[in-house]
């Protein structure tokens, strides 16, 4: 699993020796045409040295592209743009004379966890003698910055650059039990590597063990305990395909990187593990002698079959801007082995994808590869180019003007980070939510995704305490995340936060706002108003639009002010961003100017504590005055001479008649219809 076993210096580049890739073409390539080729093709070459006899040059691989992790991937990108021919070894496992056992006979191999190990193969050699590899090896080796150790870890060296798949030799007589187990790690284990770092592992990383401690991190490092020596005489050797995630994680948080991990994180050919571990069996036999046990221990996924992608050429010539003819396209794909057809139509070409080339789904892949090779300097230069003017899109358009309402109100914008302490977020989540956790070491204090942006506020809010500032009002717009049913739903929020030193008006200040963005944002929208139990707000309410609750204010609950360590009473209020901005601009409705003038009646009433001014209000409108325009709520009362459990509420109701000026004794009845059914519905008094 690590190149060389006594450290390298690893480089997100790949380097290449000039003399070993010549190795793979039917005609040598001279330095200057290897860096003329790969530069025009996307591999830009960062420089080239000369070692001894031979020349070094250093390549910048994107991360899309594995298949050029390696020397022969290298030449397969040469010959295709220079129309040489690949030549390959011979994977073949020739006549291993001097095998006497099977391998399975040798070794037991268990695999427990599949997703993170799709596939593991191993094969044994025995009777090897570990020395010196020969000067070909050495110099191969020497040409790309590796030192040589011994034959069997030079050749595991040697074909994880020959081919881009990670391989490790393990000294049989240091595995317990004679036995590999693919497991993850138990909490505690402790692990030393090759290069003789220790590390403490975690349960989460994948390790290769025996029968009772790790041996290597897979995909990452091999382990000291059972490294290849001078004394080895039986070897297992591995190759496998490891969970590019899994690895990425483990190497970066053990700070262990290698070249074997870097492959493995970006993907490797699934054909290609069990074509390295044939390749490096050979090799080992032929430098170390020996003898191969027979067949080979496998588990995992089956080799997965070639999928197809299809280009149409009009797509091709739409995105590339120049038409190229369609048997120059099907030479270019050819190049690379994609096995081109065109249909009978002659409108599309279908591709056989390589197993190697892991960056080829889609038909824009396809379309790239032919821009690669047909050149980018044949696509032609617009000197000119059209500009289409569009206007500000209306979501845009809308959160500036949410942005503009709010600050005019007084507010001020926070923008703070997505990840808060877990019981910070806990009161917030919504009923039958789950947090959403995320796991890693640079989140350790605050792995939860916040699930309202209230605390962000509340947090903000302290901050300000703690350096003197009040009368506080803040505002943010970002996502909210929560869990439900196993899948991760994400809401867009706008919340407030307003300093209550009077809790009515604080409460009052809220809803105005938010009654002022619907307006300004949506139009005339009514919402159903009833009172909330939120566990971070009391007294507070929701308010519903079609059946769905999009907002809820309130005071924030003493719990929640000592959580946050606050001494100030505080209103706050959260809405369902996407129901504010996604109607905009509202659209309005026109009217004449009245032309005559209104009655306005103001009354008071002494109703229950309990009775809310929604269902006054839902009373009033159901006795349905005719002539009335207008129903606003003033204010409510508590105290002398309201009799205690009771309140006063004061309203005013505006009447208008549109034909003409309005008279008392029209609207006197209207008024007394309406006290009439408050009476009989909520068994109110009419206040003096």
């Amino acid at each position: 699993m690590l190149p060389d076993q006594l450290g390298l210096l690893i480089s997100t580049n790949m380097k290449l020796s000039l003399q070993w890739i010549n190795s793979y073409l039917d005609r040598p390539v001279d330095a200057t045409e290897l860096q003329t080729v790969l530069t025009r093709q996307g591999l830009a070459v960062e420089r080239a040295e000369s070692v001894g006899n031979d020349i070094a040059v250093e390549v910048e691989v994107t991360s899309n592209r594995s298949d050029c992790q390696s020397h022969i991937g290298l030449a397969r990108e040469v010959a295709a743009g220079t129309g040489r021919a690949l030549v390959l070894p011979d994977f073949r496992l020739g006549d291993m004379s001097g095998t006497v056992a099977e391998v399975d006979s040798l070794v037991s191999i268990q695999t427990q966890d599949l997703d993170l190990c799709p596939l593991y193969t191993a094969r044994v050699i025995q009777g090897i003698q570990v020395g010196p590899s020969p000067k070909w090896l050495i110099d191969r080796l020497e040409a790309i910055g590796l030192r040589s150790v011994n034959n069997v870890v030079d050749v595991t060296n040697f074909v994880l650059f020959e081919l881009g798949q990670p391989l490790h030799a393990f000294d049989m007589h240091k595995l317990g039990e004679h036995r590999i187990v693919v497991r993850c790690a138990r909490q505690g284990e402790t692990f030393t590597a090759i290069d003789r770092t220790w590390h403490q592992l975690q349960d989460h990383m994948l390790v290769i063990a025996d029968n009772r401690l790790p041996v290597a991190v897979a995909g990452v490092m091999g382990g000291a305990d059972s490294e290849v020596s001078d004394a080895t005489t039986d070897i297992l050797l591995e190759s496998a395909i490891f969970q590019p995630l899994s690895v990425r994680r483990t190497s970066r948080m053990l700070k262990l990187p290698s070249d074997s991990s870097y492959r493995f994180e970006r993907g490797v050919d699934p054909l290609g593990v069990d074509r390295a571990s044939r390749r490096a069996a050979m090799l080992i036999v032929e430098l170390a002698g020996g003898a191969l046990a027979n067949g080979v221990i496998r588990i995992g996924a089956d080799d997965p079959l070639p999928h197809r992608v299809e280009l149409r050429l009009d797509r091709c010539r739409q995105l590339l801007g120049i038409d190229i003819k369609p048997q120059r396209v099907i030479e270019l794909l050819n190049r690379l082995g994609l096995v081109p057809g065109l249909d009978d139509a002659g409108a599309t070409v279908a591709c056989k994808i390589p197993s190697h080339r892991l960056d080829l789904r889609r038909e824009v892949d396809l379309i790239e590869e032919v821009a690669r090779l047909h050149g980018l300097d044949e696509v032609p230069v617009r000197h000119r180019i059209e500009i289409v003017a569009q206007g500000m899109r209306p979501s845009v358009a809308a959160r500036q003007k949410l942005g503009q309402l709010m600050v005019s109100a007084g507010y001020h914008e926070t923008i703070t980070f997505s990840f808060i302490a877990q019981k910070l977020g806990q009161p917030f989540l919504r009923q039958g939510e789950s947090a959403v956790m995320i796991d890693g070491e640079q989140h350790g204090a605050e792995p939860m995704l916040r699930p309202s942006l209230l605390p962000s506020l509340l947090a903000c809010r302290k901050s300000n305490q703690d350096v003197g500032n009040v009368d506080v009002a803040l505002y943010e717009v970002a996502g909210t995340w929560g869990r439900q049913d196993g899948q991760i739903i994400e809401r867009p929020q706008l919340a407030m936060l307003l300093d209550a030193s009077d809790a009515d008006q604080a409460i009052r200040s809220v809803r105005g706002i938010f009654d002022e963005l619907v307006r300004q944002l949506v139009g005339q929208v009514d919402f159903e108003v009833i009172p909330a139990n939120d566990s971070w707000c009391c007294p507070g309410l929701h308010l519903i639009r079609d059946r769905t609750v999009v907002g809820t204010i309130g005071l924030a609950t003493t719990s929640i002010l000592e959580l946050f360590d606050l001494k100030t009473p505080l209103a706050l209020g959260q809405f369902y961003l996407p129901m504010l901005i996604e109607q905009y601009p509202p659209v309005r409705r026109v009217a004449m100017l009245a032309r005559f003038p209104a009655i306005e009646r103001d009354l008071s009433v002494i109703v229950d504590e309990a009775v809310t001014w929604d269902r006054i209000e839902t009373g009033i409108r159901q006795s349905r005055p005719p002539l009335m325009e207008q129903l606003i709520f003033l204010d409510t009362y508590r105290g002398k001479p309201i009799p205690k459990g009771r309140k006063s509420i004061s309203f005013r109701m505006t009447f208008r008649d549109s034909q003409g000026t309005l008279r008392r004794e029209q609207v006197d009845p209207q008024v007394s219809a309406v006290v009439d059914q408050l009476r009989q519905d909520l068994a109110i008094e009419l206040r003096a």
